[in-house]
This record gives C-alpha cells, structure tokens and sequence, in this order.
C-alpha cells in the first residue's frame, strides 16, 4: 500500500517456493493488497495526503482496470503470464541501473 511492490516478492515465492500457479499466487496477492490499501488509504487521509477531488474518477478507472485486467488474465495461458512477468522484472532492474 506503500509502493513497497510486495507481490515481486509474494508472487515468485508462493510459485517458486511453494509451487502454486502464478494465477492462483495472483489471486492471493490481490486479496492480500485490498485490506493493506484501505488502511493505507486511511491513513494517507488522516495525514491529508489525498487530494479528494481526484479520488473518485481515480478509483472508478482503477476498478475498471481491474475487471479487464482480470478477465485478460484468466483468458491468459500460465505460459504468458510467466513470461509477462519476467519481462517486467527485466525491465524493472533496466529502470533503476
């Protein structure tokens, strides 16, 4: 909820150390973040972090993004998505060298 990008590291470690599949290491990380941003959101409100005004329009896209997100990912095969992210990844490490 920090921008910490807990799941690079929740992902790879529920499929390679536990050896779920990426969807289903993608589902649990969703679940995980939904209560993690609501008390984020919480707080960064209480620290009048949040300039309100945008809010509505910025979850409304978010949810939007999240329902296409989804149905293309489970329309998706296992293989892209593996592939998908390790392209990320990639580009990632690139970014900050």
């Amino acid at each position: 909820g920090m921008g910490i990008g807990g799941g690079a590291i929740l992902i790879p470690a529920l499929t390679l150390l536990l050896g779920l599949e990426q969807k289903t290491a993608q589902i649990i990380n969703l679940i995980y973040f939904i209560p993690t941003a609501a008390a984020a959101l919480v707080g960064h409100i209480k620290n009048k972090r949040i300039e309100k005004s945008i809010l509505p329009p910025v979850v409304l896209w978010g949810v939007i993004g999240c329902i296409i997100g989804s149905f293309t990912a489970i329309r998706l095969d296992n293989s892209a998505l593996k592939i998908m992210g390790i392209r990320e990844v990639m580009l990632g490490k690139n970014k900050q060298a």
